[in-house]
């Protein structure tokens, strides 16, 4: 969905922008060629992986890019350290990369084998292992049924405790697979398990919270805020937060992926994009 983020931030050339969740940094370097041959770019990611691969990808922009290690829960505070208020968009992209799902040791897919990581920082707070094998019964419960939106989330809970200790990301998926007694099928059993742990070893939902409310701080009038999200928890918090201001919602529709971005990458079809704008004459 890159070239709908660039058209739905307005990028134009000399502008100023934030991609919260730099990533891969595709976004990123789209912004950049859109706003060449003046415009600058701040790129945040909690995870050195990410921003370390971002740097060497961005090289070649040289001082039109700032990149930094952090948390867009402080979007506020970095983008006034880095010279980037008032800023012309700001971009979050939530969720994980496939960068992060294809790397074994953090332990974010439920099809490979792997540590019970899920941390975006490496050795930051407790990881997943940490909730499954320390959490009581209803605890475990209430976080995958919370975060997770998972209706079998107490049987689910049962069998995990009852496999203790579980230490590995395949493990833990096929304790899920068997204790939430659903059929084979297109989505995994333990989709909404592995969601809700993540989100909640990350604390995303406090993070995104924090990032949305800062997002009018930092933009001048006139910019654009635009979020993708990957699930009904976040893009319902983003809709409520654009539709009660101060921001102004473009469009009271959602833009999904097109057949031909969803055939060129499987892992966007759940994507949600949303565009908002801080008015002209807001003070």
């Amino acid at each position: 969905m890159t070239d709908r983020v660039v058209e739905g931030l307005a990028v134009r050339p000399g502008g100023a922008y934030i991609d919260c969740t730099l990533g891969d940094a595709g976004h990123a370097t789209a912004i950049l060629e859109a706003a060449a041959p003046s415009g600058r770019l701040l790129g945040i990611d909690a995870d050195p992986e990410a921003t370390a691969a971002a740097r060497d990808r961005l090289a070649p922009y040289g001082a039109a890019v700032t990149v930094v290690d952090g948390n867009f829960r402080a979007l506020e505070s970095l983008a006034a350290a880095h010279g980037f208020v008032p800023a012309d968009g700001v971009l979050f992209d939530l969720g994980i990369s496939s960068r992060q799902l294809d790397a074994e040791e953090r332990g974010f897919s439920f099809r490979r084998p792997g540590p019970l990581d899920m941390r975006f920082t490496p050795g930051e707070g407790p990881s997943a292992a940490d909730l499954v094998n320390t959490l009581g019964e209803s605890e475990l419960a209430d976080l995958i049924y919370r975060f997770g939106e998972e209706p079998r989330s107490r049987r689910i809970a049962r069998a995990i405790v009852a496999a203790r200790p579980i230490d590995d990301a395949m493990k833990l998926a096929d304790v899920v697979r068997r204790g939430s007694g659903y059929p084979r099928g297109r989505t995994h059993p333990a989709t909404r398990t592995f969601q809700a742990l993540r989100i909640a070893v990350n604390d995303e939902m406090a993070s995104l919270e924090a990032g949305l409310e800062q997002a009018p701080l930092v933009l001048g009038p006139g910019g654009r805020l635009v979020v993708i999200a990957y699930h009904s928890l976040e893009d319902r918090r983003v809709k409520r937060f654009m539709n009660a201001g101060p921001m102004r919602p473009l469009s009271k529709k959602v833009t999904k992926p097109s057949a031909d971005e969803i055939e060129a990458n499987r892992r966007s079809r759940s994507a949600r994009l949303r565009v908002a704008e801080r008015p002209e004459d807001q003070p």
